[in-house]
């Protein structure tokens, strides 16, 4: 089946320091994303678009003018240029309006089922076979999202945040809890809220902002910006997170979230103390034979 990778690439990459998008991490200057494209186009995705800033685009023009040529079809959407629901309030926003306005950026490109992830996220070569295996199945009211362990999507130098699944024993998703600052101490996972320390298990599924959708999601998301940007028209820093609006419609009985487990090792650059450590993950699947010395 024809399937679309959405890949969420406006991000300012605040924390990090600079552009973590195009940062090369990989032995002939890959990126993060180039890994994931990689293993999409072996899981059997047919199309990639890149959600990006319009300052982004000849940079990601240059880095795949020749990368994956002829092996999938690429496309762009601009974030900052989709104001269909927000002209009047651009001139008051300190940021982008989050991620369900960068999906709705991509809504033109977009007629078959898809997936999103994050452009600075590295989620395994089995996460992308699994969740292409899943969506074969995946019915108009139903979506999915990828539960990590918790322990794999840690950081060493620094807290985290992570969207943590409460999950029944069907595997359906109840609920996510946006939880912050997560990290551990002592030997234990743990995070502060209201002042009381709560420990989370390893194996706590958690969301890597990997979902699956069927495009009759688009609509709906779209729906949900119109009241979000109602309600936040004067708040310059608001964002609508699909996460959140996702489990809005969950709660309305409007879809039903299926949790797929995977066991995967997530990699990421949160803070540049991340890098070396990415580095090194990627030189040794390099080694082992899990990646080409050049990913193109």
């Amino acid at each position: 089946m024809d399937l679309t990778l959405v890949v969420l690439a406006a991000g300012m990459g605040s924390r990090y320091g600079g552009n973590k998008q195009l940062d090369g991490i990989g032995p002939n200057g890959e990126i993060i994303m180039d890994y994931s494209i990689h293993d999409a186009i072996n899981a059997g995705f047919t199309k990639v678009v890149f959600i990006i800033r319009t300052d982004l685009k000849e940079a990601f023009e240059n880095h795949y003018a020749e990368r994956f040529k002829g092996k999938i079809k690429m496309e762009y959407a601009f974030q900052n240029e989709y104001t269909e629901h927000t002209a009047p309030y651009e001139p008051i926003r300190k940021k982008p309006w989050g991620t369900t306005h960068a999906v709705l950026a991509a809504k033109h490109l977009i007629n078959e089922p898809f997936v999103v992830i994050n452009a600075d996220d590295y989620y395994g070569q089995e996460s992308f076979k699994e969740v292409v295996a899943a969506m074969k199945d995946l019915k108009e009211n139903e979506y999915l999202i990828m539960g990590y362990e918790l322990v794999n999507t840690l950081s060493d130098h620094g807290t985290v945040n992570r969207g943590v699944c409460q999950v029944d024993e069907n595997m359906h998703l109840v609920g996510i809890k946006e939880t912050l600052s997560i990290g551990k101490k002592d030997g234990k996972i743990s995070y502060e809220e209201d002042g009381v320390t709560h420990e989370l298990s390893p194996d706590t599924y958690v969301s890597m902002n990997f979902f699956g959708f069927p495009p009759s999601v688009l609509p709906l998301f779209e729906e949900k910006f119109i009241a979000f940007v109602e309600e936040n028209k004067e708040s310059p820093k608001a964002e609508c997170f699909m996460p959140v609006e996702v489990g809005n419609l969950m709660k309305e009985g409007k879809a039903v979230v299926k949790v797929v487990p995977t066991s995967a090792s997530w990699l990421g650059v949160t803070y540049k103390e991340d890098k070396e450590h990415v580095v090194a993950g990627i030189k040794q699947m390099v080694a082992d034979g899990t990646y080409p010395e050049e990913v193109k």
